[in-house]
């Protein structure tokens, strides 16, 4: 079969596309076909290295994958071959307390596709079969694949960390990303009024069409002035972080009294600072917020099946140009998913 993958960490030139002996199944586990694979910043780190990690080499990106199940294992009695299906991008030891507590996420040996294990960058990839969701025949795997990571990290910040109420202010930093345009979509679900922000005119007007009320551009305006501006000085009740430190101070800026503050990642830098007197005296809330369970992704994919949220995807690549589908992501030319098809 062919496979994208890496022997060592660096820039998009690391990833090499090859031919690789195709997977043998255990009994527990289906064997698919991927039919797409969507690229997240997770891959961007685990291809350049992260510090503390080690990756067994060589290594095989892309935790967001849909596809077609070719074979079951003997003892896998719920998935048969032929189903059209996505992935759980999430993998966990399925015994612990945790785990049986529905906080999958929070299992110590929580792990994903294209991180812990090879992922979907490939032709045929052995699976477990509880991670298998069968899609509608409606849903395109460009869109199946795009789905699962963003919608269920932006419906863990929103609905479990920041508990968001009917009506409520919402400010989702960067809506190009796969998460943000995720979380502009479910805040709307619940009438909530989105601020959104993005970088330049056509992402923008992007935006807006996917929802959001009124829109910052974050390299020429002032966040929390424009917040200030759109709530009559008050503030949001909840802002959906994950830029980092190029973002974090005017974040808390916008954020009413009693707002939380709810954040997955540190795309732009993770040295961000708080100033402890805001922080209790305007009785703030601050939430990190991991993935999601394996419930909650259930959840939120009755939404997008529905097609009540539409997962964005941005361009499509063959697997054999996932060079350039790294550099789209890598440059922020993108709005929503970029996904590579085998």
């Amino acid at each position: 079969m062919k496979v994208a993958r890496i022997y060592q960490h660096g820039g998009p030139e690391v990833l090499v596309y090859e031919e690789a002996p195709e997977p043998r199944i255990k009994a527990n586990q289906v064997l698919l076909r991927v039919r797409a694979c969507a690229l997240n910043h997770l891959d961007l780190w685990v291809r350049g290295g992260i510090p503390g990690m080690t990756f067994s080499m060589p290594h095989i990106l892309g935790s967001d994958i849909a596809g077609e199940v070719v074979a079951a294992g003997e003892l896998c009695e719920r998935v048969k071959p032929g189903m059209r299906v996505l992935l759980s991008p999430g993998l966990s030891c399925r015994q612990c307390e945790a785990c049986l507590s529905g906080r999958d996420n929070f299992c110590r040996r929580f792990t994903m596709f294209g991180y812990g294990v090879d992922g979907g960058n490939a032709e045929l990839l052995a699976a477990p079969e509880y991670t298998v969701i069968p899609i509608p025949d409606d849903l395109a795997f460009e869109e199946a694949a795009a789905a699962p990571l963003v919608s269920l990290t932006a419906w863990h910040m929103l609905m479990s960390r920041a508990q968001l109420q009917p009506g409520e202010d919402v400010l989702v930093l960067a809506a190009s990303s796969g998460v943000g345009s995720m979380a502009i979509q479910i805040a709307k679900l619940f009438q909530c009024r989105v601020i959104a922000t993005a970088g330049g005119e056509v992402k923008l007007a992007r935006a807006k069409e996917l929802g959001a009320d009124h829109v910052i551009d974050h390299y020429r305006e002032n966040i929390s002035a424009e917040v200030k501006k759109f709530t009559g000085k008050r503030g949001v009740d909840v802002v959906v972080e994950h830029v980092g430190t190029a973002t974090w101070a005017k974040s808390l800026e916008s954020l009413a009294a009693g707002g939380r503050l709810v954040t997955c990642g540190a795309t732009t830098g993770y040295d961000a600072k708080v100033d402890l007197r805001f922080l209790f005296n305007r009785q703030f809330s601050l939430l990190g917020s991991f993935m999601g369970s394996m419930g909650e992704l259930h959840q939120v994919l009755k939404f997008v099946f529905r097609k009540q949220i539409r997962p964005v995807v941005d361009r499509v690549y063959p697997l054999g140009e996932i060079r350039a589908a790294h550099q789209r992501l890598e440059q922020k030319e993108q709005f929503g998913k970029v996904v590579v098809t085998p």
